[in-house]
């Protein structure tokens, strides 16, 4: 299933509903050594803290981020760097945002709006990047497309027939149950609003009501069910779950609906030859709500200290947008499509927050990975939200074949949540000793979205942008590094942490970072900075 779309249980509370009804002074990296003696921050985050924690210090902090400030105030001062170029394969970027628009990637050898390819890539009027998806947003699942194909031939059909049926049915019930909760909320904020003349109370304010109505007296009882589960507003949990019933929703309508269409750009995608240069040159988004591939841009490249809402982890990028995921499961043709694009046109990192659990032609993207590595391309691609082990349930894309790695220059990214000790692997994050190279900050990240907002979303899909952006940082400054060095800075220069983890969300998979992850680390990118001025010497 698509990464970027499912939702990550919807927080805690969801979770429940769906189970119950320097100076001149040497720099010196991070003493690992102390890493695991690192107290656990006790308080909540602050504001500035939540929308800022994927760039703090460990061992200042004491919140798991990728010290990316550090790195700024002692490392790279005023210095700039080469520019790169970080493609970012995804669902629309509104490239229009405030924060966005003096990042963006221009294509200075076409000439906009003459309906002429005038580079010759095969693109006419590709200024930005390109849009693979054409008009379409909404998709079937891989899954889907591949039990309504009915054609027995096609690896794991049973299994895919098989799925959808669960899967449907599973969607109507939790559907049906969102919409009674969400009728049951809003009928017990319309209460408690009426009876403290206000919207915005707080949990507080609840807690000392005494009332004999008995509406008053049932409100309450939810409020504080609600409270209980981690939301500090009734409005919130309004959100959350008109959240989850436009996710069921969907999934109802168009990822698990085998008569649904979907696909508008009039090629076949079972050929990877068929009609070159389908598509347009649009890659904003079609609707507001498509807003993944802005908050990942945002991630990566936000104009950094210019007094609006996020700082993106890199400093010196241009973002190319490359449409090619829609709400729902992508095609094969078009991310392998995508990969090449932006390997021909400049980029030196491809951002993939993305994946499936069917790939009916994995070996078209396998293949376009591996184009990648062999010019000197980082992939960085997000892990999943499923909670599994990848090394046993597929995900796709990948780089191997049993396990035999064909690029060496592709990060894969497990999500770390932002409270260091057992809880620091977010509960929804894939894992792997052999397939997930490094995790990164995923959970509650606050970024671009579009029309100029700013929101907060959780996923691999967010900790793959931040490598992307350490990624693009380190090479910005040391750009005679190859590829395959810059990943295995980032990898061997993360901070290791020793300790006992909860894995999957469960309490009772307890495991250690060398357990799930190749490289048994936490991206940090002023150490990587530190390792690759050492390396470039």
């Amino acid at each position: 299933m698509t990464i970027n779309y499912k939702p990550l249980m919807l927080s805690a509370f969801a979770a429940v509903v769906l189970s119950s009804c320097g100076g001149n002074a040497p720099i010196l990296s991070t003493p690992i050594e102390n890493i695991d003696n690192t107290p656990i921050k006790e308080s909540e985050l602050t504001e500035a803290e939540a929308h800022n924690w994927g760039h703090l210090d460990l061992v200042k902090d004491t919140i798991p981020g990728m010290s990316v400030d550090k790195a700024y105030a002692e490392i790279i001062k005023g210095k700039k760097g080469q520019q790169i170029i970080v493609a970012v394969i995804d669902s629309g970027i509104d490239i229009e945002h405030e924060d966005l628009d003096g990042v963006l990637w221009t294509n200075t050898d076409e000439i906009p709006g003459n309906g002429i390819d005038d580079d010759k890539n095969g693109y006419i009027d590709d200024i930005h990047g390109w849009n693979f998806l054409g008009d379409a947003y909404n998709e079937q699942l891989e899954m889907t497309r591949i039990a309504a194909s009915g054609n027995t031939s096609i690896a794991r059909y049973n299994e895919a027939v098989e799925k959808v049926e669960q899967d449907y049915q599973r969607a109507l019930s939790n559907k049906q149950r969102y919409d009674q909760l969400y009728t049951q909320v809003t009928n017990a904020h319309d209460v408690l609003s009426k009876h403290f003349g206000k919207e915005d109370y707080t949990p507080k304010e609840v807690s000392e009501i005494t009332s004999e109505d008995q509406k008053v007296v049932e409100a309450k009882a939810a409020a504080t069910m609600l409270y209980g589960y981690g939301l500090t507003s009734m409005t919130e949990a309004k959100k959350q779950l008109k959240g989850g019933i436009e996710y069921f929703t969907d999934q109802l309508n168009y990822n698990l609906n085998k008569d649904f269409k979907g696909r508008t750009t009039g090629d076949n995608p079972d050929d990877f030859n068929d009609k070159p240069g389908y598509g347009n040159n649009n890659v904003m988004p079609s609707v507001k709500s498509e807003s993944h591939g802005t908050h990942v841009a945002g991630i990566i490249a936000a104009e950094r200290n210019n007094g609006l809402g996020a700082n993106g982890v890199a400093n010196n990028v241009q973002i190319m947008s490359l449409r090619a995921v829609p709400n729902g499961d992508e095609y094969d043709k078009d991310i392998a499509k995508a990969i090449r694009y932006a390997v021909d046109n400049g980029a030196k990192v491809i951002n993939g927050s993305f994946g499936k659990s069917f790939s009916p032609h994995s070996e078209w993207v396998r293949d376009a990975i591996k184009y990648a590595s062999d010019n000197n391309v980082i992939f960085v691609h997000a892990a999943g939200n499923d909670s599994k082990n990848v090394d046993v349930e597929p995900n796709f894309p990948d780089d191997n074949v049993d396990f035999v790695e064909i690029s060496d220059t592709y990060i894969r990214v497990g999500a770390l949540a932002p409270s260091y000790g057992t809880k620091m692997i977010a509960g929804f994050s894939n894992y792997g000793l052999k397939n997930v190279d490094v995790f990164a900050p995923g959970a509650q990240v606050y970024s671009t979205t579009p029309e100029n907002e700013y929101d907060t979303k959780g996923g691999t899909s967010m900790a793959a942008p931040a490598v992307a952006g350490v990624a693009a940082l380190v090479w910005s400054q040391y750009p005679k590094l190859k590829a395959s060095q810059v990943k295995q800075i980032i990898m061997d220069s993360g901070l290791p942490v020793k300790s006992k983890l909860i894995v999957g969300g469960d309490a009772n998979n307890i495991k250690s970072l060398s357990e799930i992850s190749k490289s048994a680390k936490i991206v940090n990118a002023y150490n990587a900075l530190i390792m690759a001025s050492q390396i470039s010497k």
